[in-house]
């Protein structure tokens, strides 16, 4: 038997209504600690909603969200943020303008609470320099660090984009659609990628690219019409006939 304090997140009853149309209904949700959780499902099958709802950006209708063992139903996204619930596009608009160590520093800023603060001693914009390098090597990005943004490939601004998330120190990490638009060998290197930043964190990600998530996760929840249709590894998920057919819209 599974531990409540092993769960670093769980909902009871998610619930979205938008004008007599149930977005998500009756979700309950539990995220293990130091796993990889994918939330997929057919376009339309609330996965989104429900990233909206945990970080804050949408209201549940009912429900309840408690991480870490504490509840934060009615936290505000800020809040959320600094118990170490990062979502990826929160600070991941990288600024094309900018170096890949400018973006990743404004993210630090943000995180120390110095942001933009340039009268601040010359020894902390140092050390700033030093870590954004550090994150950089960790993503692979250690020889594009002085490059602009908006020459970069896409795939490296996906990197420079968990680079500019793992900043914040997140405990635990939403991922919505990490590898979306991308060709194999960027699929392949974000993959790499998330595999090696999950060490010590949590990660819930949305995804579409089954092969990535038979790759990376441990537990696989798929949603149907805002509900949950089955959940658990991918053997057991992508044997389910109920998730062939609403996919495929067939029983296979």
């Amino acid at each position: 038997m599974t531990d409540r304090a092993d769960y670093i997140l769980q909902t009871t009853g998610l619930t979205k209504e938008f004008k007599g149309f149930t977005a998500v209904d009756d979700v309950n949700l539990n995220v293990r600690r130091h796993e990889i959780h994918a939330l997929i499902g057919p376009n339309g099958a609330g996965k989104t909603t429900v990233f909206n709802l945990l970080t804050k950006f949408l209201i549940p209708t009912r429900g309840k969200i408690v991480y870490n063992g504490e509840e934060i139903t009615n936290a505000k996204p800020a809040q959320i943020a600094r118990k170490g619930v990062i979502r990826s596009f929160q600070i991941s608009a990288v600024f094309p303008h900018m170096t890949a160590r400018e973006n990743v520093r404004v993210a630090l800023q943000r995180g120390l609470g110095t942001s933009f603060h340039f009268w601040r001693n010359v020894k902390t914009l140092n050390r700033l320099n030093e870590r954004a390098d550090e994150l950089l090597e960790m993503v692979g990005l250690e020889r594009f660090a002085d490059a602009l943004v908006a020459d970069m490939a896409y795939g490296r601004k996906r990197a420079l984009e968990i680079a500019t998330t793992l900043a914040l120190e997140p405990e635990l990490m939403l991922l919505d659609e990490p590898t979306q638009g991308m060709g194999r060998e960027d699929v392949d290197r974000i993959t790499k990628l998330i595999r090696k930043v999950s060490a010590n964190r949590t990660i819930l990600m949305v995804e579409h690219n089954l092969g990535v998530v038979s790759a990376l996760c441990d537990t696989i929840t798929v949603l149907q019409r805002g509900a949950i249709l089955t959940e658990g590894n991918y053997e057991t998920v992508s044997a389910d006939p109920r998730v062939k057919e609403a996919y495929m819209g067939k029983a296979a």
